[in-house]
């Protein structure tokens, strides 16, 4: 049986690893901390001591890390990844990161002689826990398709873009345009409401019409009752705003709607919303 390791079990790496887990896959998984390693092992995971010790034991290993820092981090430090990888094993990252990171870390790995993916995902906290995320992988096709049964078991849909990088770019779309969307959902209460309307029948109107939409319907409610339970870190989408400002310079894109929205997440950032739910960029938004 294909031996899988899984680092960084986050708010989103924990569900997806549990998933693999009570698939009757075998699992080995790292953590910074390891106490957040318990559960896992609770559930019939394995605990390795480094990324490079998971590397060197499991024939694919996946990754999912807060951001480039940390998907550097793991797979160059000491200890790392790049430390255990070779023989034809697999690495798969599904971290969000820009392009430039997700080629300089499919460089090294091959040069080490392992295969690498990148494998981000489009959703939250909950489509992990329900295995109902959307993976959005590039890099080596054989890869893709050996860890086929593991991309399904924490996925509702998977799509093979291509070279490297063209995954981290893809997410990064993904990520500007729920930023935007969030964005325009929030100054449009706040509108609504300084002008007496109620915040519900303000939801219910939109819910009703061609603007109706998982994003909407989901964090709508969190506007009207002023309390943000994460899903999706609003500081891990400025992150990914600002990305997406980069690549816009890079590929010379005027991104002018999603650099003001930028901004707008980083006054929320600086103001102690960091870890809440991205919806809480409502509170600097309202006032």
């Amino acid at each position: 049986m294909t031996q899988y390791g899984f680092l960084g079990l986050g708010i989103m790496g924990n569900p997806m690893a549990a998933n693999l887990v009570r698939a009757g896959f075998q699992v080995v998984v790292w953590n910074r901390n390891p106490a957040k390693c318990a559960p896992l092992v609770a559930l019939g995971a394995r605990q390795g001591g480094s990324p490079r010790e998971v590397a060197a034991a499991c024939d694919i290993t996946f990754a999912m890390l807060a951001d480039p820092a940390a998907a550097s981090e793991v797979c160059f430090g000491p200890e790392g990844v790049l430390e255990g990888i070779g023989g034809g094993r697999g690495y798969i990252d599904m971290s969000t990161v820009d392009d430039v990171t997700a080629r300089t870390i499919a460089e090294a790995v091959a040069e080490r002689g392992g295969r690498f993916l990148e494998a981000p995902v489009s959703g939250t906290k909950k489509p992990a826990e329900d295995g109902t995320l959307i993976i959005l992988a590039a890099g080596a096709r054989a890869l893709y398709d050996e860890a086929a049964p593991a991309l399904d078991t924490m996925g509702k849909k998977r799509m093979y873009l291509g070279t490297v990088g063209q995954g981290a770019r893809m997410k990064l779309v993904v990520n500007a345009i729920m930023g935007g969307m969030m964005t325009a959902l929030c100054e449009g209460v706040a509108l609504g409401q300084k002008g007496g309307l109620d915040g519900a029948e303000i939801l219910e109107t939109l819910d009703a019409g061609a603007l109706a939409n998982p994003l909407f319907r989901g964090k709508g409610p969190m506007l009207l009752q002023g309390e943000y339970p994460t899903s999706f870190p609003l500081k891990h989408m400025q992150k990914d705003l600002r990305l997406a400002v980069a690549l816009g310079d890079e590929l010379g894109q005027p991104l002018h709607c999603i650099a003001a929205v930028n901004e707008t997440f980083k006054r929320a950032r600086m103001a102690g919303h960091a870890d809440e739910d991205l919806a809480a960029v409502f509170q600097v938004i309202k006032q």
